[in-house]
């Protein structure tokens, strides 16, 4: 099963890419002496068609909230309330990715696609999910219409001039899912994939270490099946960010990913829409140690490495002030010969 649920996906624009480049060599600084804050200019020239590019003045977080199956089976060191409870506090604008966000001039949304309670949405999906590591996460049904709301989530944003988005997860046990993903998409084993998570001990490293190894197992021979990898070992959430990500590549909307939860769905929205992850760029290495073997995958070089691991958005978020430094040098830097000043090596 793997229906075409998206578009193709354009490269950034190389020409523009390349007047972005040259324009860099022609302002008032010796050549790469801002490093990587320059090429981030060029990327969102690239992204954007312009050169110079635009200042990124409608940056978005939305955070996909469900709740796992597997959560139940002691993989984690909270109880799966805690997913409730932390929805409540960003909406409240009380958690960390609204501190950050406040900062870095993004707004935040939060999407309750599957928690575990009983509630309406538009962009509902069920209650919780199955347990990974024995039953599929979702229906066919089900997984249709995670992606579904997942495009619908990225089109909203992009019609109403969103001009950069960031996924952020929210739900106790997503690291489990995220860990059987990457190991499945990079044929890596569950013992280099499973991380301590929420803060597991040896015991329950141990115990997650087995959900990851069954839950690759159920998939083995699905790598080049990304619906059919969702729907038996991801969740609704991470379905529906899946789709978000490769939509907004569908739409030409630069993403800066999260942590190991965000990289293991951009795993497979890559391959749903190919050639999505020109349109991404990776804002941190989280502590999770499959981040690092999933971010090699996508050939991703991580804007910062300050060891977080809240997901949420966070990290991604922590990064955008160096995406807007770098939009910033490319857009207000005076040239050279606006500026009268020689240009010599």
């Amino acid at each position: 099963m793997n229906a075409d649920y998206f578009g193709p996906v354009a490269r950034p624009d190389e020409n523009v890419e390349q007047l972005a480049r040259e324009r860099q060599a022609q302002l008032t600084k010796p050549a790469g002496s801002l490093g990587r804050l320059e090429e981030l200019g060029i990327w969102i020239s690239a992204c954007q068609g312009e050169c110079p590019p635009r200042e990124l003045q409608d940056c978005r977080v939305v955070v996909f909230a469900g709740d796992h199956g597997i959560a139940q089976h002691g993989v984690s060191a909270f109880p799966a309330e805690v997913s409730i409870q932390m929805l409540a506090n960003i909406q409240m604008k009380g958690a960390g990715v609204n501190a950050l966000a406040e900062v870095a001039g993004a707004s935040v949304s939060v999407v309750d696609i599957s928690l575990d309670h009983d509630a309406d949405g538009p962009y509902r999906v069920r209650r919780s999910c199955g347990s990974i590591d024995r039953e599929d996460s979702m229906s066919e049904e089900e997984v249709a219409r995670a992606i579904r709301a997942g495009i619908a989530i990225a089109d909203k944003a992009v019609d109403e001039g969103a001009d950069l988005l960031i996924a952020g997860d929210l739900g106790i046990g997503n690291t489990t899912p995220a860990a059987a993903m990457i190991g499945a998409v990079t044929n890596s084993e569950p013992v280099v994939v499973v991380g301590r998570g929420t803060g597991i001990d040896d015991n329950g490293w141990k115990i997650k270490v087995a959900a990851v190894r069954d839950a690759m197992f159920r998939v083995r021979r699905l790598r080049n099946d990304p619906v059919e990898v969702l729907r038996r070992i991801s969740s609704p959430d991470l379905a529906a960010m899946a789709a978000f990500l490769a939509q907004a590549a569908v739409r030409r909307t630069p993403v800066i990913l999260d942590g190991v939860v965000v990289t293991s769905a951009a795993l497979l929205a890559d391959q749903l829409a190919p050639g999505a992850r020109d349109w991404w760029v990776a804002g941190h290495k989280s502590a999770e140690p499959a981040h690092e073997i999933a971010l090699r995958h996508l050939d991703k070089q991580p804007l910062l490495e300050y060891g977080m691991r809240l997901g949420e958005g966070s990290g991604a978020v922590a990064s955008l002030p160096l995406v807007k430094h770098g939009v910033s040098i490319l857009r207000n830097m005076a040239t050279f010969a606006d500026a009268g000043v020689s240009n010599k090596d």
